[in-house]
């Protein structure tokens, strides 16, 4: 099993969990099908080896183990394994700092995607 990246991270894209990543698993879409790969980060299922460090670090909570993603985000699982099939579209994300986002914001997001909190 693996940790997934699930809709929380569209458009919201903070790379603190790319920072804390032992081992580079977590990618970045750079190929031309944006409607099959959204603005998100992935983990790569083969690659994580589910140490955990990224959930924590990641601001908009966004972040699961495969078996405790919810269940309105389970289309989100079999994304993150889709992009096994397109390595060559995909590169460790860049890091950058930005500005975490407030509890508001993160609740707001959360409400966007329909996961009740």
């Amino acid at each position: 099993m693996a940790y997934i990246i699930t809709r929380l991270c569209r458009d919201c894209v903070d790379t603190a969990c790319v920072t804390v990543c032992p081992v580079d698993c977590i990618y970045a879409y750079k190929g031309p099908d944006h409607e099959t790969f959204p603005n998100q980060l992935y983990i790569h299922p083969e690659d994580c080896i589910d140490c955990g460090a990224c959930e924590p670090e990641c601001p908009w909570q966004a972040i699961f183990e495969e078996a405790a993603v919810p269940a309105i985000f389970a289309d989100d699982t079999p994304l993150n394994y889709k992009m096994m099939e397109h390595k060559d579209d995909f590169e460790v994300g860049p890091t950058e700092k930005k500005e975490h986002p407030t509890a508001v914001e993160i609740e707001a997001n959360k409400r966007k995607w329909g996961l009740d909190t």
